[in-house]
């Protein structure tokens, strides 16, 4: 702004000191304008997190990490409209980044996690979303993927010696 004043002024204490405290009010405007923006994204919202909770029925719980707390409001969002299993896989992929199928027959939904070796970290928040979106007269499956005795065949028994079955067979060590 210095710039676009004539050269006699251009000198002037004055000047720059307004221009210099305007231009730093404009940072912290700008600041909080991206901050606002932020918020209008589940994906980037942090302080906004619990307004989404409260408007959509979650229960606002901070000492979750915002990851999980951001699936349970994507899933809630997502989870409204007819129940098939597009629906339902997307709320199951809410926490899995795209690695469920879902399947219909003999009146029971089964949901198989083809993506994660060993039970997701947070199927319990899955098993609730589905639970909520799902016909009460459909019950639910839960298939998980494991390692089998042909998975752990490429190591040596010296190379699992310090792993448990567990570990080996929920994929800790491959």
């Amino acid at each position: 702004m210095m710039k676009r004043l004539p050269p006699f002024m251009r000198g002037s204490a004055l000047y720059k000191t307004l221009f210099d405290t305007s231009a730093a009010q404009l940072a912290i405007r700008d600041v909080k304008i991206a901050n606002i923006t932020a918020q209008l994204s589940v994906d980037t919202a942090t302080w906004a997190l619990s307004i989404y909770e409260t408007e959509l029925g979650i229960p606002v719980e901070t000492s979750k990490p915002a990851s999980e707390r951001r699936s349970v409001i994507k899933s809630r969002m997502r989870g409204t409209g007819k129940v098939d299993a597009a629906l339902i896989r997307l709320v199951a992929n809410s926490w899995t980044n795209g690695g469920a199928a879902v399947s219909f027959s003999d009146g029971r939904i089964t949901v198989t996690f083809n993506d994660v070796i060993g039970v997701p970290e947070n199927i319990e928040d899955v098993k609730r979303a589905i639970e909520e979106v799902k016909p009460a007269h459909l019950a639910v499956e839960y298939v998980f993927l494991f390692n089998t005795w042909k998975d752990a065949a490429t190591k040596t028994w010296g190379e699992l010696n310090n792993y448990t079955w567990g570990q080996v067979m929920s994929g800790d060590i491959f």
